[in-house]
């Protein structure tokens, strides 16, 4: 294929990414990657600036819409109607708008890795006053490779009136229906990433479904359930609501009477705008977008859940260990909390090691490290083998990290034959 072919070739895959955004708006989030610079094409870039522009604040995007605003701006002339409706229906789907993105994206890379490689040898003709100041040159040049950060500084004048309306504001937290931990706490703190890290069997699903249903109340609740399909949650649900013994539930052991009281108590939960996915091996980048799709359709998000993070498929990128690659997760979560605006709980695993302590450390969790750092609130549930009642197993609440909130510790009974905690007073 000659040089042209190339460009043919690299200007249909750019029209099949703005197609496929006609044909399905919503797809944009899944392309949030792609910068209007890896368009090779000006119109194209100008035309995608557009798309982003109406996404960002959440205006109809369709056909109508950016020719409205190249009109607005007396723009017409450098894009006209007929172009922009060849575009509209240049893709049957939208399916492929990822594989086209990633087409257009790795295509850009490789043109700006070119454009860098004849500067940097053009540089053989540079003074330099030393070396140092060279590879600093260098290493300027290589990072306009990269994709460009859209963060604006801005200094304590330009921020006054955001600040004032910001104190003006009045604080949102989430309850979460655990009264001693809601009154000392306030609930959840939007833009908060929650860990919550536990051995196996103390309860941690449980809890996080039972804060579900209390967070609930405030908004919606999207959870990623990637071990237990949906049913084996809403089972769950049930029997913490109907007091039904959760392996009957289970095991379909059911008398007619407790029947009415599940249909009863489903109904009552169906009233929750509570959304589950249960697949495997979901990817942060999947939460991002589905988290803004639901933002756009349902208003504000009261919190994210991922049950659990070290089963997410964690992309891990050359040279780079598992625990980085953990942290690239993590830092996302921490970002999609605070641009959602709600919170993200994402439960944990920990290391065995902490089976041979009385009271787990924040060094417990397991690839600990970035976990630690991103966490605005890390809490442990453990169970002390000595502490044990009939009614079920003593449950400790450690909340072992809490930004703005400080640390603290709750006594909890779980009553696992019917999935559910209650708050035990501070001895």
């Amino acid at each position: 294929m000659n040089s042209i072919g190339v460009t043919e070739y690299e200007l249909e895959t750019e029209k099949s990414v703005l197609g496929a955004i006609f044909l399905e708006p919503d797809s944009i989030d899944s392309i949030s990657f792609l910068e209007s610079r890896d368009f090779l094409s000006a119109r194209h870039q100008q035309i995608y600036r557009v798309m982003k522009w109406l996404d960002e604040r959440n205006k109809p995007l369709d056909l109508t819409t950016v020719a409205e605003l190249y009109m607005q701006h007396n723009k017409m002339d450098e894009v006209s109607l007929s172009y922009l409706t060849e575009l509209a229906v240049s893709v049957p789907s939208a399916a492929s708008i990822v594989y086209y993105a990633e087409m257009v994206r790795s295509r850009a890379l490789r043109r700006r890795g070119a454009e860098v490689g004849q500067k940097i040898a053009d540089l053989l003709h540079e003074d330099f006053e030393s070396d140092e100041e060279y590879f600093s040159e260098i290493e300027r040049l290589v990072a306009e490779v990269r994709p460009q950060d859209d963060g604006k500084m801005q200094n304590l004048s330009d921020s006054r009136q955001g600040y004032f309306e910001h104190l003006l504001k009045r604080a949102e937290f989430v309850p979460t229906g655990f009264n001693q931990y809601d009154k000392w706490a306030h609930g959840l703190w939007r833009g908060w990433l929650f860990v919550s890290a536990g051995r196996p069997s103390v309860g941690k699903t449980a809890m996080l479904l039972q804060r579900v249903m209390g967070v609930a109340k405030s908004g919606p609740v999207l959870v990623w359930s990637q071990e237990m399909d949906k049913y084996q949650l809403f089972d769950r649900m049930i029997s913490s609501k109907t007091g039904i013994a959760y392996g009957r539930i289970k095991n379909k052991d059911l008398k007619v009477e407790e029947l009415g009281m599940i249909e009863h108590a489903y109904k009552e939960l169906e009233k929750l705008p509570i959304f589950v996915q249960d697949s495997s091996g979901v990817t942060i980048e999947e939460v991002r977008a589905t988290a803004r799709r639901f933002k756009r359709r349902y208003g504000q998000i009261a919190m994210i859940a991922v049950d659990y993070l070290q089963i997410m498929k964690i992309q891990q990128r050359k040279n780079e260990t598992r625990a980085q690659a953990i942290g690239n997760v993590t830092t996302t979560a921490k970002q999609i909390a605070r641009d959602m605006n709600c919170c993200f709980m994402m439960l944990s695993q920990m290391t065995r090691d902490s089976d041979n302590f009385k009271k787990p450390q924040l060094s417990h969790l397991k690839e600990s490290s970035s976990i630690e750092q991103d966490a605005d609130v890390v809490e442990f549930l453990w169970h002390d083998p000595a502490d044990f009642v009939q009614q079920g197993k003593v449950i400790q609440q450690f909340i072992a990290k809490g930004r703005d909130i400080g640390i603290n510790e709750f006594k909890l009974l779980f009553m696992g034959w019917k999935q559910k905690f209650l708050e035990l007073d501070k001895k």
